[in-house]
């Protein structure tokens, strides 16, 4: 089968394939009882910039539940961290940078690091490494949006409410707007160092938007998404969780080919909003990853039948998969939406 056949290069594309795409958001990674065994010893940055050992991680699930997509196995961070931002992934807690960005003074700092600077070589190298192995699956590239990766460098690691970031928004927006700006170019360059291997799509992840009003996004964040995602290249999702209230706005004026939808808005809902030039992704409640099968069954049938709704369906959590689930859950979702699609 062409690559450009595949069933999710033609679902971003708004066309139906005979088979429902399906795969999972952190697919790659820490449910998995290979992956756990390969990552001992080894720090998760350091696994994200080991190409070998990258490249296996992201071809893990494909092996074992046959998604019809691989996401390229790294972390939001990456790319700052290949800016020279010190920053680390404490267990438990997520990424801690040792300087935050939080005054005028620090973001010229910070911005005065060339985004084309960033030696991306070893992502290249990774991603080269998977796409020889994936054959006709395609490989999602991606990235952090640029409003994820601000709250984390304002708030200097995780937070519930980012309240520095979005003070920042409006106590001093030039700041905040030449922060984002930056940002956008480094997920910008990110995403085209994956292009440039042999990535087949692209995500943008925006995992703490849902903290926003849908002034506030609109006003301070939607322009530095889209220019991370415009004109990229290749088809593209948008997704972030809690996004809701502002869900046609994550279409991005057209940048985006699909947007992701989390558990909370039902497909069909979604679909009103975006209009017909939208594909959906999504959106399996992970909570009932750990349902009994019956339960998460109705549940997953339930999701394809609202999906009917959009132009296209990809289907896949409404967020990433648990660290706790149970990998046969995964694997036999797999099973039921390729027969059902049957």
């Amino acid at each position: 089968m062409p690559l450009s056949d595949a069933p999710l290069l033609r679902a971003l594309a708004g066309d139906r394939p005979a088979t429902t795409p399906v795969w999972f958001m952190r697919q790659a990674g820490r449910s998995l009882p290979e992956y756990r065994e390969l990552r001992v010893g080894t720090r998760m940055l350091d696994a994200c910039l080991t190409p070998d050992l990258a490249a296996e991680i992201t071809l893990q699930p494909v092996r074992r539940h046959g998604v019809d997509a691989a996401v390229f196995f790294s972390d939001i961070v990456i790319p700052l961290r290949l800016a020279g931002v010190d920053v680390e992934i404490e267990p438990g807690r997520g990424p801690v940078f040792a300087d935050p960005v939080r005054t005028a003074g620090d973001v010229d700092r910070i911005t005065a690091i060339d985004p084309q600077s960033l030696d991306s070589s070893a992502i290249a190298e990774a991603v080269r490494l998977t796409v020889a192995e994936l054959g006709d699956t395609p490989l999602i590239g991606f990235a952090g949006a640029p409003f994820t990766l601000a709250a984390y460098l304002v708030e200097g690691g995780p937070s519930k409410e980012h309240l520095r970031a979005r003070a920042m928004m409006h106590a001093d927006p030039d700041s905040w707007n030449r922060l984002a700006g930056w940002l956008a170019q480094v997920s910008r360059v990110f995403l085209a160092a994956q292009r440039d291997a042999g990535a087949s799509a692209v995500q943008l992840f925006d995992s703490w938007a849902g903290g926003l009003s849908r002034s506030d996004y609109r006003t301070y964040v939607q322009p530095h998404s889209r220019v991370a995602l415009a004109g990229i290249g290749l088809p593209s999702i948008h997704f972030g969780v809690g996004t809701g209230p502002f869900l046609a706005d994550m279409h991005l004026d057209g940048a985006a080919d699909a947007v992701g939808v989390d558990w909370r808005q039902p497909l069909d809902e979604a679909a009103a909003l975006l209009g017909p030039d939208v594909t959906v992704q999504g959106n399996i409640d992970p909570a009932l990853l750990s349902a009994p099968w019956p339960v998460l069954e109705a549940h997953v049938l339930d999701v394809l039948a609202r999906g009917r709704a959009a132009r296209a369906h990809i289907v896949n959590l409404g967020h990433g998969v648990p660290p706790e689930t149970d990998p046969d859950q995964l694997t036999r979702i797999v099973e039921l939406v390729h027969a059902q699609s049957a």
